[in-house]
């Protein structure tokens, strides 16, 4: 694998399905809701990504189960291809602790 960051995540997900591999825009201390919003950045580049034969997720919960709540919620990020995302997803959910497993299902509530 190689990095790449273009900075642009319309440019930055064009290449990973020209080239495969994984974009990531993952929550932090900073961001601990992440970055990119739900309705108007997350979800339609997950809905591309997934016709694509990709996957999309929270790093624990796949974007486009995620029921807004409000236009402009933020949520992370990280979609690519399904063998790289399932390995993802994988060591997210062996390594996560609890606060991040309690922020990923109070995503999906109501």
């Amino acid at each position: 694998y190689t990095s790449r960051y273009i900075g642009s995540m319309v440019g930055d997900v064009h290449r990973t399905l020209l080239y495969g591999g994984v974009f990531g825009y993952p929550a932090d201390t900073k961001n601990p809701n992440g970055k990119l919003r739900l309705l108007y950045e997350a979800a339609p580049m997950s809905f591309l990504i997934e016709q694509a034969g990709g996957r999309a997720t929270t790093g624990m919960t796949r974007i486009m189960d995620i029921p807004p709540k409000n236009v402009h919620q933020r949520v992370p990020l990280m979609m690519g291809g399904a063998d790289e995302m399932a390995e993802l997803e994988a060591l997210y959910s062996e390594l996560a602790d609890d606060e991040l497993k309690k922020a990923h299902l109070d995503r999906l509530s109501l």
